[in-house]
């Protein structure tokens, strides 16, 4: 087959389909994403999804699974040790995580690290443990602003981050910018080595309450090696991010980058970019999915921005050309029906489609997210490295 020259992938954030072989070393027994929302949506209207055989990979209940098939998929396993963002998207990008970052769920932040980050920012550190982004703004929000901003909300999750929150207005999104890149710097020490540090801007009062705004921002570590994406960059292909996947990389092998404000923005982003002239890979990440809906436990919030989704999926797909391939996937799990606020150890679907398809199928459960970019670079006759994982399934694609 005459290889594609644009390749639109699409993450939708924390979609699992089914909790893994090994969930239960997790605490992720009985997860799963997908059916847990369907079940919860009635109806539930996701015909491009369906269509593409999302519904071949589970068994959703209002889900309709009637419409013709189209494209190929499969489910995906994932080989790193962890279910978080870095270590998800990573791997689909040809690396697998053997020692998971450093967290600091049970404990909060060493004291040490606190005092460090207080004398270098000039903020009193208030919060220092795990909690959720809402009930975290609930609880101190009201200290920080009482004070002015002198005190700075730091939390933390079941996953490698450390978050800080800072209000707009009281202490500006700079001065939020310049304590996390501080946070960054401390954090980079092998002992305190987390995945991310997160930027979480805020708005509101005690009156009217608190909401996170769209400005947040990720400083992530370098991946260890050369991924998918700098062996695209490097072989002069276009490597558009979209959403927080220049966070993730942190700007490796990325060659334009999109900031977004919502997941709808992000379609709507990846669908204009059918209109431009390009040849490699647009790069997306729909954020929303997780942070809104998984962490926040509310499955018909899930569902229906699955149904928003839905929608502009179909609008992407008849603006694709001939040569072009879509691929739709998730990094991880975030069941909303589950215990905690936090991701799911489960499967990812492998959805892929193209306008000159003249086959359907449903392929093989593959071992690793690096599935994805291995057919990737395969399509692009861009030689793998050694240590890369996943394999190719570009000679299946009719």
């Amino acid at each position: 087959m005459e290889a594609f020259k644009r390749v639109f992938l699409i993450v939708v954030d924390s979609f699992g389909i089914g909790a893994m072989d090994d969930a239960a070393a997790y605490g992720d027994e009985g997860a799963n994403t997908f059916l847990h929302i369907d079940e919860r949506m009635d109806p539930f209207r996701i015909p491009n999804l369906m269509r593409l055989g999302l519904g071949e990979l589970a068994q959703p209940v209002h889900a309709c699974r009637n419409a013709p098939l189209t494209g190929y998929r499969c489910a995906l396993k994932e080989r790193s040790v962890g279910k978080d963002t870095t270590t998800g998207h990573w791997e689909m990008m040809g690396l697998r995580t053997e020692k998971p970052f450093v967290t600091f769920t049970n404990t909060g932040f060493p004291q040490a690290l606190i005092d460090e980050l207080e004398r270098r920012t000039g903020h009193e550190v208030i919060g220092n443990k795990a909690a959720s982004g809402t009930e975290i703004l609930t609880e101190l929000a009201g200290q920080e602003l009482a004070s002015g901003s002198r005190k700075m909300i730091v939390y933390t999750s079941a996953d490698s981050v450390l978050q800080i929150c800072g209000h707009e207005k009281s202490m500006g999104l700079d001065e939020l910018y310049r304590v996390c890149q501080i946070a960054r710097d401390i954090t980079m020490k092998p002992e305190w080595k987390v995945g991310r540090v997160i930027a979480r801007p805020y708005l509101g009062d005690a009156k009217s309450g608190f909401e996170r705004t769209p400005n947040r921002k990720d400083l992530s570590v370098d991946p260890p090696r050369k991924t998918v994406l700098d062996l695209l960059k490097d072989n002069g292909k276009a490597v558009v991010a979209i959403g927080k996947i220049h966070d993730i990389f942190n700007g490796r092998g990325i060659t334009r980058s999109v900031h977004s404000d919502s997941s709808v923005e992000g379609m709507e982003q990846t669908i204009a970019m059918a209109d431009e002239a390009w040849e490699g890979l647009v790069f997306t990440n729909l954020v929303d999915f997780d942070a809104k809906w998984g962490h926040r436990r509310n499955p018909s919030g899930y569902g229906r921005e699955l149904e928003a989704f839905d929608g502009k999926l179909g609008e992407l797909m008849d603006a694709m050309q001939e040569t072009d391939l879509l691929i739709v996937t998730a990094d991880h799990g975030n069941d909303p029906t589950h215990t905690g606020t936090d991701h799911t150890r489960e499967k990812a679907p492998l959805l892929l489609w193209s306008p000159r398809f003249q086959s359907t199928g449903t392929l093989k459960t593959q071992s690793s997210f690096g599935t994805v970019g291995m057919t990737i670079l395969a399509n692009f006759g861009i030689e793998r490295e050694p240590y890369m994982i996943g394999d190719s399934v570009l000679e299946a694609l009719r």
